[in-house]
């Protein structure tokens, strides 16, 4: 009887959490509406395709240098079958300065390819199947389904999702799989596209990695960072 009570205790406390955590996500969602009403991808697109392209390009890389880079690879290669007909050499050398070149070149490739053999060129609206491309991960598929189809598979967690939520005690883990789950129980399903959007805005305004802007930020109160107390209270 003893453990059973113990475990019903263990399971009230952890609904007492979540619903904790729920409405600290809710007011967090409000406030950054108010500050980006807006909520659109950083990369230059303008179909599917050029999304999916860029989104790829964009690992270890920021949206700025890849938005320098694709003007040219769209112009020349607009669709999935220019892509795959293209030389691996000509793409290498257009995407050489995003890094990680040869394998980047060599998966956008791929994926075109791809993408005509089994989708008829078309960009599937399922993220198992988008997964099956070449340089696919679980982000850009969720990126694409959610930015240009408005399908929300899922929480984008890039490299500021990851550091703001860990700052904002929505996450405990570096693990972009691990907090994308735990988001998705806390996050309303209607939020999972533009929450990322604009915390990645927030990232990049604000809460800047090496230089945080913590006295001007609207999400001071719900940052917990050691250290912020005294610019909390002032």
């Amino acid at each position: 009887m003893a453990k059973k009570k113990s475990s019903n205790t263990q399971t009230s406390n952890s609904d007492s959490l979540a619903a904790e955590q729920q409405d600290r996500v809710k007011s967090i969602i409000r406030i950054l509406k108010k500050i980006f009403p807006k909520a659109e991808c950083a990369l230059y697109h303008k179909s599917a395709f050029q999304l999916l392209v860029a989104t790829i390009l964009s690992a270890q890389c920021t949206d700025e240098r890849v938005n320098k880079s694709t003007p040219e690879l769209f112009l020349k290669y607009p669709d999935p079958a220019t892509l795959a007909a293209s030389s691996q050499a000509d793409i290498e050398r257009i995407v050489r300065p995003l890094g990680f070149f040869r394998n980047k070149a060599t998966n956008i490739r791929g994926m075109a390819q791809g993408l005509i053999d089994r989708f008829d060129g078309e960009i599937p609206q399922d993220i198992e199947q988008l997964v099956s491309l070449p340089g696919v991960g679980r982000k850009t598929a969720s990126v694409v389904l959610g930015t240009w189809f408005g399908i929300p598979s899922g929480v984008v967690v890039d490299t500021h999702v990851r550091r703001i939520t860990n700052l904002l005690g929505l996450a405990t883990s570096q693990n972009p799989e691990i907090i994308e789950r735990n988001l998705m129980q806390i996050v309303a399903k209607s939020e999972w596209i533009n929450f990322s959007h604009r915390l990645i805005h927030h990232g990049r305004q604000t809460c800047i990695a090496r230089r945080p802007k913590c006295s001007a930020c609207a999400l001071l109160k719900f940052c917990p960072r050691t250290g912020l107390e005294a610019i909390a209270d002032s």
